[in-house]
């Protein structure tokens, strides 16, 4: 499984921009994945907005998660992407969080959201 048919190098900020706001539910991984790829880039870019639209994107999805019921992938198809950040604190954080939503666990998963806030604040 890939995330480049969702996010790659050559998507004009605007599409990526899109991914982060309107959301993208792939069948086969999780939804974070596609955010993740798509701040990583928007971030290689240097794009100003970058964590603002990260962060508001991945609030509304977790609280989509909190909700019974929700049909959201839980399948990790690209377990090395933390490795994808320069910041390895932050690298952590985010293998932590997709570690708790792969096992339904959306409570502590909420206190690592707030830490990953918290580091791309800083």
């Amino acid at each position: 499984m890939t995330v480049g048919r969702f996010v790659d190098s050559t998507m004009s900020d605007r599409d990526l921009i899109r991914n982060l706001r309107a959301g993208v539910n792939p069948p086969d991984m999780m939804p974070e994945n596609v955010l993740w790829h798509t701040w990583v880039e928007l971030n290689r870019r240097g794009m100003p907005e970058a964590n603002e639209l990260f962060i508001g994107a991945l609030k509304n999805l977790h609280g989509r998660r909190v909700l019974s019921g929700s049909s959201l992938s839980t399948h990790d198809g690209s377990v090395d992407e933390h490795r994808l950040a320069d910041d390895g604190m932050l690298a952590e954080l985010w293998k932590a969080y997709k570690r708790c939503i792969r096992n339904n666990r959306t409570g502590p998963a909420s206190e690592i959201l707030k830490e990953i806030e918290q580091r791309l604040d800083a």
